[in-house]
């Protein structure tokens, strides 16, 4: 039965002169594999560009759950980028999403809160003029919650620990040294209640943001299997050198 869904392109690979393996996250099925045949005539329906990572479209599919790779039926683009594509800042941060959504959602079902929520992170990206620097920080922080570790903020007390691992602030560190010293803990506790629009407030030199994202990667490292270091990290801590 043909299905229409919006999806999000986290990754496309080429594979043979005229074709793509594409994986997208659905709204409707979660994460699938697309094998995607490109025209040969550049006035086909179907391009090239529609399958850039972090690209919103809208799909048509008949989802066979024994298949590897999934077909396409029709494809168009949901909300076409205005800025991220010409902005060299915006842009690398798109692209480190894509690549951390690629491995962060490996194997994840329906989840139409998750969807929605990036989705929607992705359009307000997109609109702004500024005030954006700490966009990954925020969206990667505020991710957690959906995947099921998001610390209880109201447990909170200046001079606590962070422990990684339980995701929980402590009065005391533990035992393990997967934790974060008070003064970590609390810009960390603090970048978790903020959102897009009062994320501007809170200051970071370069060096303090370069660090928090390593800590945030760190944290998703103990908490999902197999996550592995990311390309496209380098680029995104040049920006605002």
């Amino acid at each position: 039965m043909l299905t229409k869904t919006p999806a999000i392109v986290l990754h496309s690979l080429k594979y043979g002169e005229t074709r793509l393996i594409v994986d997208m996250f659905t709204r409707s099925h979660g994460r699938l594999s697309f094998i995607v045949s490109l025209p040969k005539s550049p006035k086909g329906k179907i391009k090239k560009q529609f399958f850039q990572p972090l690209t919103l479209l809208e799909i048509e599919t008949d989802v066979r759950p024994r298949l590897q790779l999934q077909k396409l039926s029709d494809v168009r683009l949901l909300h076409p980028f205005s800025t991220i594509p010409f902005d060299q800042h915006k842009l690398s941060i798109a692209l480190f999403i894509a690549e951390f959504l690629y491995y962060a959602l490996r194997g994840e079902q329906q989840n139409a809160l998750l969807f929605d929520y990036v989705v929607d992170s992705i359009q307000w990206l997109d609109s702004q003029d500024n005030r954006f620097a700490n966009f990954h920080l925020v969206f990667l922080m505020r991710l957690s919650r959906f995947l099921g570790f998001y610390p209880n903020l109201d447990d909170y007390s200046p001079g606590d620990y962070f422990d990684l691992r339980e995701s929980v602030f402590l009065p005391a560190p533990p035992v393990h040294r997967d934790f974060l010293q008070p003064d970590e803990a609390q810009k960390v506790q603090l970048m978790m209640r903020m959102d897009y629009a009062t994320m501007h407030l809170f200051q970071m030199s370069h060096t303090e943001r370069n660090r928090l994202l390593e800590v945030a990667l760190s944290y998703y490292r103990l908490h999902l299997p197999d996550f592995p270091d990311l390309k496209s990290l380098s680029v995104l801590q040049e920006l605002y050198s």
